[in-house]
């Protein structure tokens, strides 16, 4: 019963992003550099996870239909190449929600609010109790997500490690519950003799970039990133407004959990230049300013080129939708025959049918 692979020597790899927004730089350094060196070695899936955005934005539908589109650009911009790597909407692949709905059966309540991250999404977005209970069940639906493609790998930033640790439990409970696998069985049995295999997190080289405030992780919420898409102006400006807790530019400098000084270990490719800037920093012999202005450079100079691609992306829309939906109907193959071999390993397999992805052209 060995999952589906592109190819034997081929990860199977499966992430993407809630549309609640445009990209930044944290996105970039925890799980877009990734996707874009896994997408020539590895079978690619990334998703836009658009119902899960339903969670906090129910009311506000149409936002997030643009979001999806914006957040596409943003993929295609930053170099995500459609033709090794397959872009989806979650909303079109119906088996992602038929899937969450028996995964939801083997989870329970208890250990859904152990998870350390919807504890924290709780405070994050200041919910207290008002959340539906769609909220609740968008970790049931992220696991659907990955198993529906029998992903063998989730980049991830770090404070998702412990979805993918649920991913893990589901998958194995599955498993022995409907396959008969061993429940000491280890990984590589699971994928031998389940439906589906454990699939590993993998963390970026960045686990939390800060946000220009100095305090919390980079979020659009939070008002303290800088996205790929930003202008020239908005780098420069944004920059400027990095909070490092310095008084003067004569005082010496701290480098540790400064985000200035993070930002220029990530994306200054320089690092002799580094090592000179911080090493006057901490001395009192250069400011912010100067400090600052060099790294609204460096970022101008990195993100230029997803610029001049989102300009083109934008100025064709209709190229941006044949994306996702050549993408999506691959997604459907696939996750459609996932469905098909676990209503069988369940005795559900009643009828068999089929799902196509069509989209009405005006």
């Amino acid at each position: 019963m060995t999952h589906p692979a592109a190819t034997p020597s081929r990860l199977r790899v499966l992430t993407g992003d809630t549309p609640t927004g445009r990209l930044h730089l944290g996105h970039y350094v925890g799980s877009i550099e990734n996707r874009l060196a896994f997408q020539d070695v590895h079978d690619c899936f990334f998703i836009i996870a658009n119902t899960h955005a339903l969670t906090t934005r129910a009311q506000q539908s149409e936002a997030v239909r643009q979001d999806v589109l914006q957040i596409a650009i943003d993929y295609l911009a930053a170099g995500i190449d459609p033709k090794k790597s397959t872009i989806f909407i979650q909303s079109e692949v119906p088996a992602i929600a038929e899937l969450t709905w028996y995964f939801a059966m083997l989870l329970g309540y208890g250990r859904l609010m152990r998870n350390p991250t919807v504890k924290d999404e709780i405070v994050m977005k200041g919910l207290g109790e008002n959340y539906s209970f769609g909220f609740l069940m968008y970790p049931v639906g992220q696991i659907a997500d990955i198993l529906a493609f029998c992903a063998d790998a989730v980049p991830v930033g770090e404070d998702q490690v412990p979805h993918i640790e649920m991913t893990r439990e589901i998958a194995r409970r599955f498993n022995v519950t409907y396959c008969g696998v061993d429940s000491q069985a280890d990984d590589a049995a699971h994928a031998e003799a389940g439906v589906f295999p454990v699939p590993q997190a993998m963390v970026g080289r960045v686990a939390k970039l800060m946000g220009t405030d100095g305090k919390n992780k980079m979020s659009k919420s939070l008002d303290n990133a800088i996205f790929l898409s930003d202008s020239a102006k908005e780098v420069k400006k944004k920059c400027s407004r990095i909070f490092t807790g310095r008084m003067s530019a004569t005082d010496p400098g701290v480098v540790e959990g400064n985000p200035l000084w993070q930002y220029h270990d990530v994306f200054n490719p320089d690092r002799a230049e580094i090592d000179d800037m911080k090493q006057r920093y901490r001395a009192g012999k250069v400011g912010d300013g100067d400090c600052k202005k060099r790294l609204a450079e460096v970022l101008n100079t990195f993100l230029e080129p997803m610029r001049q691609r989102r300009a083109e992306l934008e100025a064709d829309p209709d190229r941006v939708m044949e994306v996702l939906y050549e993408g999506t109907s691959r997604a459907n193959a696939v996750a459609e025959q996932t469905l098909w071999r676990a209503k069988q390993a369940m005795g559900f397999d009643f009828f068999p049918r089929r799902v196509q992805v069509q989209i009405k052209r005006t």
